[in-house]
């Protein structure tokens, strides 16, 4: 029984990532943007394409995307201004650490080998899943600035430098040309 209180625990914590905010929009004027536990997910679909692109062990890449930000529940999701005065990185590894401690063999030991992978960044998947999180903020970015919030254009002129596979890279310019609508205006135009 203490093993499905362990992982319900951490469901039930994961959770609260559906209401926590990605902070750093608010900087830019987006008053209600999107949750950590939808970043995450968009994030797990963008590491799971670099993963294939990239010929790499997709199920790591995506499991890193999915858990990289699990910690924010406990402590929220800080932006760039404020780490520039608090340590996040000593409070993200000190809120991973107890999230994990009640865990039982081997889901512990995974999942802290995931996340010391990630945080190192010595692997092609450590670095394709580091490179889907900054591509989902880049097109995330994107998809403000076309619905008009001028400031996120901001983003899109920092971010990219950050992207180090060849794959995000690519993923990046065909994102640049694309209308983020396409997708579902290509299926509306259909002829009869």
């Amino acid at each position: 029984m203490r093993r499905e209180k362990a992982f319900l625990q951490l469901i039930h914590e994961s959770g609260l990532l559906k209401r926590v905010r990605r902070s750093g929009w608010w900087v830019v004027g987006i008053n209600n943007p999107e949750s950590v536990a939808e970043h995450c997910f968009r994030c797990a679909v963008i590491g799971y394409v670099l993963a294939v692109m990239e010929r790499l062990d997709a199920h790591t890449v995506t499991m890193m995307c999915l858990l990289n930000d699990i910690q924010e529940a406990r402590i929220n999701d800080a932006h760039k201004v404020a780490s520039r005065y608090l340590n996040f990185s000593a409070a993200e590894d000190a809120a991973f650490a107890d999230q994990t401690a009640r865990l039982p063999e081997p889901a512990r030991r995974q999942l802290r080998a995931w996340r010391a992978d990630y945080t190192a960044q010595k692997t092609p998947e450590s670095i394709a899943a580091r490179d889907a999180d900054i591509l989902e903020c880049l097109i995330q970015a994107k998809e403000y600035h076309e619905q008009g919030y001028a400031q996120a254009e901001k983003f899109l002129r920092k971010a990219p430098r950050f992207l180090r596979s060849a794959a995000a890279k690519q993923l990046w310019q065909a994102a640049l040309r694309t209308d983020s609508s396409g997708w579902w205006q290509e299926l509306t135009d259909f002829k009869r």
